[in-house]
C-alpha cells in the first residue's frame, strides 16, 4: 500500500504542541489520548520491530500502531475484521439506507452533552424505524437493521446523525413468513421523521427534568426551565430531515457500502493535499450545490479544532444493531430468516490469533505482509524488537474538566 505523502499525523506532530499550550486546559481526556495517539503512531515512539527477507534479504522497519479508534491510519484492519462478521448477516433482499440528523439548533447542545444526547439520537432513530416498520399499515414486520453514528459534515464542522442500513424486509408477528417490501420502497420517509421529532424531544425533555444536560457558554441560558421550553417549542415546530437513498444492490454493495461507513473518521489521509505557513487544504464534498468537489483551507489550529470536535466519550458505542439483528437473538432469528427465504448461510472468514496484526490481515482481506516486497519469494521475517523511544508526552492538565473548548 503506497502511503500518503500527507497525513493528518503530519499535521498534528507539527502544530499540536502549540495547540496544547493554548487550550490543553479546555480539552477532554478523550481528546488528549485522541492527539497523542496520532502523533505517536507509527512512530518510534511506540516501539516496533526489524524485518528481513529470507531470501534476499531485503530489511525493513515497521512501527507499532496506536489503535486508536479516531486515527485514519488504524481503522483498515479493524473494518476489514466488522466486515467479515457482518458477510455472514446479510440476506438475500433489497437493502436500504436511512438517515437521521438532529437539527442544526441541537447541535451545539449535543456537542456540550455527548453521551445523553447521541444516544438519545441513537434511541429514538432505531424506535422511530422499529415502530413504523412493526405498523401493519406499512410493513406490519420485525425488522432488523445497523446503525452508525457520524458527528460530522464534509466541512469537519459538528453534524450529527445516524446513518442506518436496513434489509427490505422482517419477520412477520408469528414468525412464519418473511415480510418483503414493496421494490424500491422501504417506509414513508414524512412519517419517520414525525415519530422520530417526536421521540427525540421527548427523551430530551426527560433528561432535561432528570438534570442530566449541562449548559455551557452561548448555552448557559437553556438552563432556565421556561429558556429549554421555549427550545422544545420551537423544535417541534420544525421539519426534522430523515432521508432513505436509493436502494443498494446485492451483498457485495452492501458489504461495500458498510465498509465506508462504519469505521469512518472524520477526515481520512486521500482528502489533504497541502501544509503550508501554517495552513491546511483538504477536499470536501458541498453537498448543497450539487456535490460540487471544493477545496477547503484552514489555520492549522481551526483544523485541529474540528478534527477534535469528533473524538467520542470513552467507551462509547457508535455502532450499534437492532431488531433481529441485535445480539440477545441475532443468531435465531437470522436462521428463522434465511430459512423463510431459502438463503443458504454464509460462512465468516475465519478470525486469526488476537495480537498477531499480519495474521489477522491476511486472513480477513487475504491479502499478505509477510510476503517480501522487493523479490515477492521471500517471507518477511522479525529479526529484531525495537523498544518504544521514551518521548516527554503532555498529559492531561487538571482542568481538563472545565468548560471545553468546543462547548462556546
Amino acid at each position: 500500500m503506497v502511503r500518503p505523502r500527507l497525513e493528518v499525523a503530519d499535521i498534528f506532530r507539527r502544530y499540536a504542541e502549540a495547540y496544547r499550550l493554548t487550550h490543553g486546559a479546555s480539552l477532554s481526556p478523550e481528546q488528549h489520548r485522541a492527539m497523542r495517539a496520532v502523533e505517536a503512531c507509527r512512530t518510534a515512539a511506540l516501539g516496533g520491530h526489524v524485518e528481513q527477507c529470507d531470501q534476499c534479504g531485503h530489511q525493513v522497519i515497521a512501527y507499532n500502531s496506536c489503535r486508536n479508534r479516531h486515527c485514519p491510519k488504524c481503522q483498515s484492519l479493524a473494518t476489514a475484521q466488522w466486515l467479515a462478521e457482518r458477510e455472514a448477516e446479510v440476506l438475500p433482499v433489497e437493502y436500504f439506507h436511512v438517515v437521521f440528523t438532529v437539527p442544526e439548533e441541537l447541535a451545539a447542545l449535543a456537542l456540550q452533552n455527548q453521551r445523553v444526547v447521541y444516544d438519545i439520537l441513537f434511541g429514538a432513530s432505531s424506535e422511530t424505524l422499529a415502530r413504523i416498520a412493526a405498523d401493519p399499515k406499512h410493513l406490519g414486520a420485525e425488522i432488523g437493521f445497523l446503525a452508525v453514528l457520524h458527528t460530522w459534515g464534509q466541512n469537519l464542522m459538528h453534524h450529527p446523525h445516524v446513518h442506518c442500513v436496513v434489509p427490505g424486509g422482517g419477520l412477520s408477528p408469528d414468525g412464519r413468513r418473511f415480510v418483503t417490501c414493496r421494490p424500491g420502497f422501504f417506509l414513508p420517509v414524512k412519517v419517520l421523521s414525525r415519530l422520530f421529532r417526536r421521540l427525540f424531544l421527548k427523551a430530551l425533555d426527560r433528561a432535561f427534568a432528570r438534570k442530566e444536560l449541562a449548559f455551557h457558554g452561548r448555552l448557559t441560558h437553556l438552563g432556565e426551565p421556561s429558556a429549554f421550553a421555549r427550545l422544545i417549542e420551537q423544535m417541534r415546530r420544525r421539519e426534522w430531515v430523515v432521508y432513505a437513498k436509493r436502494p443498494m444492490g446485492g451483498p457485495a454493495q452492501v458489504l461495500s457500502y458498510l465498509g465506508r461507513y462504519t469505521h469512518r473518521v472524520a477526515l481520512t489521509n486521500d482528502r489533504l493535499i497541502k501544509v503550508e505557513e501554517g495552513q491546511v487544504s483538504f477536499r470536501w464534498k458541498d453537498y448543497r450545490h450539487g456535490h460540487c468537489q471544493r477545496i477547503m483551507t484552514l489555520a492549522a489550529s481551526e483544523f485541529i479544532r474540528r478534527f477534535l470536535l469528533h473524538v467520542l466519550p470513552k467507551g462509547f458505542q457508535r455502532v450499534r444493531q437492532y431488531g433481529f439483528l441485535s445480539n440477545r437473538s441475532r443468531a435465531e432469528k437470522l436462521a428463522r430468516c434465511r430459512q423463510l427465504l431459502g438463503a443458504r448461510r454464509e460462512q465468516a472468514a475465519p478470525a486469526a490469533a488476537v495480537g498477531d496484526y499480519l495474521s489477522q490481515y491476511e486472513a480477513v482481506t487475504g491479502a499478505s505482509l509477510i510476503q517480501c516486497p522487493v523479490c515477492q519469494r521471500g517471507r518477511m521475517r522479525r529479526t529484531e524488537e525495537l523498544a518504544p523511544v521514551c518521548v516527554s508526552a503532555p498529559r492531561p492538565p487538571e482542568t481538563s474538566r472545565q468548560v471545553r473548548m468546543n462547548s462556546s
